[in-house]
């Protein structure tokens, strides 16, 4: 690795040995595998997810307990998954496949001992729900990428941790003494953060070009497309309002919780209750999986 004049390790080694690092992570699901496929082309059919699920024993019962929960109200009990798949439709399927096959692949990965998988799985998962539900009340771009966006919008943190876990104790310690944000504190010690790395493995994994800028700039969404509204913007509100409830990836808080502000960046103020009404429902079916 390049070690510049400070004695810290250079911004491109550490961009290179993050990315080596999506090689020693556990492989994906056969499932997984397909349905990434299928994202970047968007042209899974209804039959071909029903056969997909059908084949993971786990991912079918998780189908059938989501479609036979309160969220969704169903007036009995349905019991095959073809019916569950008609209900949930290709798309909220496609996002709780991915939900339990990427949570199946983190829980395999090996942690250095200060990395909170619990409050990572939390955040990410809090951030893919609200992504869903403020890309159905805001015209943006790409909707159906939300999902996905949210959940994989920190990856580059895991990277970080896996990789370079000097580098990301570091930064984690600057920000507790310093009360700076976790950008700032990741640029001074190390030359790269978590955004940008997030957005380099997304795109490594060959997603569609507007999940990988929306990991990429959700920190910073103003920079993704010329200051056009993207999927960015939707990121960045649903990674806020995680962390306003307390689904934070740490203890340290940038700013005082406000519940629902980060909405009226996206003037969706008045959606506030009835976003955190459908999150509740949805976030306490799809955790079981974290």
């Amino acid at each position: 690795m390049t070690v510049g004049i400070t004695g810290q390790v250079s911004a491109d080694a550490i961009r290179a040995q993050a990315l080596a690092g999506l090689g020693r992570m556990p492989p994906f699901s056969p499932v997984l595998n397909r349905l990434l496929a299928t994202m970047a082309s968007d042209d899974v059919s209804f039959a071909e997810a029903a056969a997909l699920i059908e084949n993971d024993t786990v991912l079918a019962g998780t189908v059938l307990r989501l479609v036979n929960s309160p969220l969704y109200g169903f007036q009995g009990t349905v019991s095959s998954v073809r019916h569950g798949v008609a209900i949930l439709g290709v798309e909220k399927l496609r996002n709780v496949a991915l939900s339990l096959s990427i949570s199946r692949m983190w829980a395999h990965s090996r942690m250095p001992a200060e990395w909170s998988a619990p409050k990572f799985n939390i955040h990410s998962l809090s951030a893919a729900v609200f992504s869903d539900l403020v890309a159905q009340r805001k015209k943006v771009p790409y909707p159906e990428g939300a999902f996905v966006a949210g959940l994989l919008h920190d990856i580059g943190k895991m990277l970080l941790a896996i990789t370079c876990p000097e580098e990301y104790s570091a930064t984690r310690n600057l920000r507790s003494e310093t009360g700076r944000s976790e950008i700032d504190c990741e640029l001074e010690l190390i030359g790269v953060t978590h955004a940008e790395l997030s957005g380099m493995a997304l795109s490594r994994w060959n997603l569609p070009l507007p999940i990988t800028r929306a990991a990429a700039f959700h920190h910073a969404p103003e920079e993704a497309d010329k200051g056009r509204l993207h999927l960015s913007y939707i990121v960045c509100a649903a990674d806020q309002l995680a962390n306003e409830i307390g689904h934070s990836t740490s203890d340290h808080r940038d700013q005082p919780p406000q519940a629902g502000g980060a909405l009226d960046t996206l003037h969706l103020g008045d959606c506030a209750p009835s976003i955190m009404d459908e999150f509740q429902l949805e976030f306490e079916v799809m955790k079981a999986f974290f």
